[in-house]
């Protein structure tokens, strides 16, 4: 496993990072003991990057992370999680963005003591987009300045954003002061508006870390879940993408892995997986040659949606 330094930060984290929001049942229904084998497979294979959120599953995302980390000497590992969106376990889909300092301060110590950690090397403020300009406004003045303070205590490490929208990354870049980035679903086979922030990273130091290679679902044999925003005709076109890469032999999810992971100005790219062999077979794919044939015909079959902006 290759390592990379994340910016002007201290970290060096491995190419392939491991996201766990799938470890909750995000995506499909997962037993506790594959998640946690998906945990450890990921560090065996070289992997030391980990992220998480209290929102996914309703911070079970966390408590599993928790019990798959226990006894695993803390050195091993570069640990993230989130703050402000939280999620009703009860209740999917019923979210409570809170970006005070009090809250912030608050859930910091509940996901330690969930995961078994006494200190993060990174926090990103999470989907600031979610609700309202107001809510989003609250993340970029209170949320922000909690976690400078929070930073210059030595209570956290690098501090960052884990959002969607071009513009509000537009707007941070250039704008305030972070240390890392967690930007998903822009540097993808569908959309590689990623690229246009690498020049203001560069110039800042800011940390890129490129998650959700698979699109959020779209780019896999199976196709989205139910909840992503893509319609019927837009799930068909990359359904016919991915007729294209069965006909060459391969599964549109290796392709993309590929494409997202192998850029040597973005370093790292993280998915999410609660299997082990899946795990595995991730990292095997970010380490083959990509089919430039077939890359062109993908993004030719995609090219009516390449780029677009979805409405998550």
């Amino acid at each position: 496993m290759q390592y990379n330094k994340l910016g002007n930060t201290n970290l060096n984290v491995s190419r392939i990072s491991f996201g766990a929001s799938s470890l909750s049942s995000v995506f499909h229904a997962v037993e506790e003991h594959d998640a946690i084998a998906a945990v450890h497979a990921a560090l065996e294979a070289g992997i030391n990057y980990i992220d998480v959120a209290p929102a996914y599953g309703g911070t079970k995302s966390e408590i599993v992370l928790g019990k798959a980390l226990k006894g695993i000497d803390r050195s091993r590992y570069v640990l993230s999680t989130k703050i402000g969106k939280y999620t009703d376990p009860n209740q999917y889909g019923k979210d409570e963005l809170d970006y005070s300092e009090k809250r912030t301060r608050q859930s910091l110590k509940e996901s330690a003591e969930r995961i078994g950690t006494d200190y993060f090397d990174i926090i990103h403020i999470h989907d600031i987009e979610y609700q309202s300009r107001i809510h989003a406004e609250w993340a970029l003045t209170e949320g922000l300045e909690s976690l400078h303070k929070l930073k210059q205590e030595g209570q956290i490490g690098a501090v960052s954003f884990g959002i969607y929208p071009m513009d509000l990354w537009h707007r941070i870049f250039n704008d305030y002061e972070i240390d890392a980035a967690l930007i998903h679903n822009h540097y993808c086979l569908n959309d590689t508006r990623l690229l246009e922030l690498l020049p203001k990273a560069q110039e800042k130091g800011i940390g890129i870390i490129n998650a959700s290679p698979f699109a959020s679902g779209l780019l896999t044999d199976r196709g989205p879940a139910d909840w992503h925003p893509a319609n019927s005709e837009e799930r068909t076109i990359f359904a016919n993408a991915a007729k294209i890469c069965q006909d060459f032999g391969i599964s549109i999810s290796q392709l993309a892995m590929q494409f997202s992971s192998q850029n040597p100005e973005i370093p790292t790219t993280m998915f999410s997986s609660s299997n082990a062999k899946s795990v595995l077979r991730n990292i095997e794919w970010s380490e083959e040659s990509i089919n430039l044939e077939l890359l062109e015909m993908v993004q030719k079959a995609l090219k009516s949606l390449m780029n677009k902006q979805w409405d998550y």
